[in-house]
Formats: structure tokens, C-alpha cells, sequence
């Protein structure tokens, strides 16, 4: 029988750890929903409702280019993630818990079509529309060989943890670990160089948005997790994406909600 862990040592740091400065991005982009750098810029995309589109955006959210993919399809593109040769589209969204077609893309860096990845959850038996379901996903990073997804459980609240191969291939996915951030994972993002794994999530009913960081994240194994949990001081927001500058600086992008333009944020830690 497959072994999975609960990771729920949490830490909780108020808002005042946290200081942040926002630039207003491109309507064109108003779902972004990942983050990935492109030289010095930065690359995102909305997620279901626009063709298979990337967008090239600078630090001060101007948009450089727009890319259009002709090869692949939007269904509900979710996040981006990335190593040196490639790039990772994670059409993994599955909000109503209905969707068969789970899929990643695998990209060069000329954003040529190298190969799919189809995904399905080994627990998933029925596909009927439930908001509350299970196997919702927003957030993909790389680690190593291997492609780390976190669920957006809205039922729990809890985020499990899959890991499967970056190659092409068909995976059906278990649980390696679940994780307890009371909260609702929205982005990934992972630096093999200091081990450090971020994500992003809210809680909808009280209006907040974290980023939460998971030191030591290979090493520790996955029964000693330990999220420490930021609150980021903005509302009117629903923050999806994250990508790692350093141990104390992240981009941050949310989605335009309530009539706002979506933004680029550039967070940092003033301390643990």
C-alpha cells in the first residue's frame, strides 16, 4: 500500500514581516495565472478563456511580446514552470472536477513542442461537478527529474503533494504527502540551488492572501515539512503565481478581481 505523510508543522508570521511594491499589468493578461522568467523579463498567461497564449512582461508589467502557441491548446492553463531546457504549461485546472484531459505541455526554450504529459488521480472515480472536489491543481514546479504538483482542496483546505517523471508519458498520480496550510494553493515555484519551495494561496471567506515558504524541501523529506505562512497586506486580490528572485524577494502576479487591473508584485521577506 502506497505510504504518504502529513506534513502539518506550521509557522505563522504576520503581515508586518512582509513589504511589497505593485506595478499594474496589461489587461491582456488580467487571469494571469503563472510566473517564469525569460532573460530578464518575465513570462506569464491567463488561464481558461484565452488561446494558447504567452506573454513576455517586464519588471514594470509592460508587455514585450505575445506569443501564440499554435500547437497546443488552452483549456485551463494553471501554472508554468521550467528548468535549463525546457518550459513546463500546467493545463491542469479543474475547478467543477469533470476534466479528463489533464495535461502538461513540455516546451524548448523556442517554445517549440517537445512532448505531453496526461495526468490522472488514482482516487478519482466520478466526474460529476462538484466544486468541492479533490483533484483541482494550480501549482507545478520542477524538482530534479521530476514535476511537483500541489492540489487546491477545496473541501480541506489541505494541499496534497504529486510527484511524476517530466517526461512525456501517461501518470496516474498518489499522494506523496498533504500538507495543511488552510488555504487554497495557487502557485509554485522551486530553487534547486538553496532547496527552497514557495507557494502561493488564499482563503476567500476572510479576503487574505499568503505566500508560504518551505525551507529545506528535498532534504527534510517529506514528513518533516515545515510551512512558515506570510500574509500579504492586500485585498481585492487573488493572488496565482510566484517565481523565486532570492531567499527574501519573490514576483508575485494577481489576477484583475472586483474591477481591479491585475498586478505584478515584488514581495520581500524583511526577516524570518
Amino acid at each position: 500500500m502506497h505510504q504518504f505523510f502529513l506534513a502539518t508543522m506550521i509557522c505563522f508570521v504576520g503581515s508586518a514581516q512582509i513589504s511589497y511594491k505593485s506595478v499594474k499589468l496589461p489587461k491582456s493578461v488580467s487571469e494571469t495565472s503563472g510566473l517564469e522568467t525569460y532573460g530578464d523579463h518575465l513570462i506569464t498567461h491567463n488561464d481558461s478563456g484565452d488561446k494558447p497564449k504567452l506573454y513576455v512582461i517586464s519588471s514594470n508589467g509592460e508587455k514585450i511580446i505575445e506569443i501564440k502557441i499554435n500547437s497546443i491548446e488552452n483549456n485551463d492553463w494553471e501554472d508554468i514552470a521550467s528548468d535549463s531546457d525546457h518550459l513546463y504549461i500546467a493545463d491542469i485546472g479543474n475547478n467543477n472536477g469533470t476534466r479528463k484531459n489533464l495535461k502538461i505541455y513540455i516546451l524548448d526554450k523556442k517554445f517549440l513542442l517537445k512532448g505531453i504529459i496526461t495526468i490522472k488521480y488514482l482516487k478519482q472515480k466520478k466526474f460529476k461537478k462538484n466544486k468541492k472536489n479533490n483533484y483541482n491543481a494550480e501549482s507545478l514546479a520542477v524538482v530534479g527529474d521530476q514535476l511537483v504538483l500541489f492540489s487546491k482542496n477545496m473541501k480541506t483546505l489541505k494541499s496534497e503533494i504529486y510527484t511524476f517523471p517530466k517526461k512525456s508519458g501517461d501518470y496516474i498520480l498518489e499522494p506523496k504527502a498533504v500538507i495543511n496550510p488552510n488555504a487554497l494553493i495557487t502557485g509554485a515555484d522551486y530553487n534547486h540551488n538553496t532547496d527552497l519551495m514557495v507557494l502561493t494561496g488564499y482563503d476567500s471567506l476572510i479576503d487574505e492572501q499568503f505566500l508560504f515558504k518551505i525551507n529545506n524541501f528535498t532534504s527534510n523529506g517529506y514528513e518533516n515539512l515545515k510551512l512558515h505562512r506570510y500574509k500579504i497586506p492586500i485585498k481585492n486580490a487573488q493572488i496565482e503565481a510566484i517565481k523565486i528572485i532570492n531567499q527574501q524577494e519573490f514576483w508575485v502576479s494577481s489576477e484583475g478581481e472586483e474591477q481591479n487591473t491585475p498586478s505584478l508584485l515584488h514581495i520581500k521577506i524583511k526577516s524570518e
